[in-house]
């Protein structure tokens, strides 16, 4: 790199991790005051409340990190603007491209960071969070001595797998004992017809065992033409090799997909995706949308520079607030491409990739106007 290239690296990079710090010790006091006291209600100790904040803070570096790219880069290269070492670079001949040129090959670099955090370091905080969470209110709610069964237990589970043709209903499933209760199992033919029933009190998926486990049920055959009762069987105890459905894929529905992790979007997608279940579109929506989340930093990066470096004659504050408008803008705009793609308007990968294409065409064309 030359003089020139080491200086405003030099002098971003500086300004960058320390607005990230900043930022993320902003978050780090907002998490405390959301879930600290929520921790301290399901009795955990110091090194609980530290684990957990240690696992979950890497799950904000997505929103943290476009922010402090954003804000790092107005301050530098406005700086840079007003002390008219720019405007002494490019009357110089040296063109705005080649003066920020290691900027550009930085977010080159963000992209493929931004892609890192997303599909592992993110989805690993996400999870493990929500794990430690989990592992605290069921601590907590065994001391209030309630029944086991009901530690941890979602009411009415319903699970729809088309692919094998079986619907599933739980009355309640305890995450802490792995169990359903109150389990019904109905198994369809081709035209979504019941042909088999089994019902039990408890179930739960043992893969030792190789499948589902049914305690104290019964098992009802059905003429699939006439819906007539064939023949019932009452069991104590059943293995259903065949029966492989993850209780975790039928728990995950209780969450927003703002809220699931990169590979739990994937495993969503993955096992509806020849089923065209409406409820498919905007999880993935969510997930198109977390991949395009890496094209980010250029994004910003071409929306800064423009309005930072503006004329001489321009109060640089005014670049700035234009600046942080089409950020906004952006932000809109993905918000309306997601509810167009979760209304079947445009197809998910459409609707992820449109917002970033129109901003990155817009910032490339202001770049364009101030060479």
């Amino acid at each position: 790199m030359t003089l020139i290239d080491r200086y405003v690296f030099r002098e971003w990079l500086a300004m960058l991790v320390l607005v990230l710090v900043a930022l993320m010790g902003l978050l780090l006091m907002q998490a405390m005051y959301d879930d600290f006291r929520d921790l301290l209600d399901v009795g955990a100790g110091v090194i609980d409340v530290m684990f957990y904040f240690a696992v979950k803070m890497p799950s904000y570096l997505s929103v943290v990190l476009p922010l402090a790219l954003l804000v790092s880069l107005l301050y530098v290269l406005g700086r840079l603007h007003r002390n008219l070492e720019i405007t002494a670079l490019r009357a110089a001949g040296v063109g705005l491209f080649r003066v920020t040129r290691t900027i550009w090959l930085a977010g080159v670099g963000l992209c493929a960071l931004t892609w890192y955090l997303n599909s592992v370091v993110i989805p690993w905080s996400v999870e493990e969070s929500r794990g430690v969470w989990q592992g605290l209110l069921f601590q907590s709610e065994v001391r209030e001595e309630q029944a086991v069964d009901r530690v941890g237990s979602t009411a009415t589970v319903a699970f729809d797998n088309r692919q094998d043709g079986r619907m599933w209903f739980m009355n309640r499933y305890s995450a802490y004992t792995g169990r359903g209760y109150g389990v019904a199992v109905t198994e369809l033919d081709e035209l979504r017809r019941e042909k088999t029933r089994l019902q039990a009190r408890e179930a739960w998926f043992d893969a030792a065992e190789g499948g589902w486990v049914f305690k104290d049920g019964r098992e009802t055959w059905i003429d699939p033409a006439t819906g007539a009762v064939q023949r019932t069987t009452a069991f104590e105890r059943k293995v259903v090799t065949h029966y492989q459905e993850d209780p975790a894929l039928m728990l995950v529905f209780d969450l927003k997909p703002d809220d699931l992790s990169f590979h739990e979007l994937r495993r969503i997608i993955d096992f509806y995706r020849q089923e065209n279940d409406p409820k498919l579109t905007r999880y993935a929506v969510r997930y198109y949308s977390a991949m395009a989340d890496t094209l980010g930093p250029l994004i910003i990066i071409a929306l800064a520079i423009p309005f930072s470096v503006s004329g001489v004659r321009v109060n640089p504050a005014v670049g700035v607030s234009k600046s942080i408008g089409l950020v906004l803008l952006y932000l809109v705009l993905a918000k309306f491409s997601a509810a167009l793609g979760t209304q079947g308007t445009l197809q998910p990968v459409e609707a992820a990739i449109a917002p970033g294409a129109i901003m990155l065409l817009i910032g490339l064309g202001l770049m364009q106007r101030v060479r």
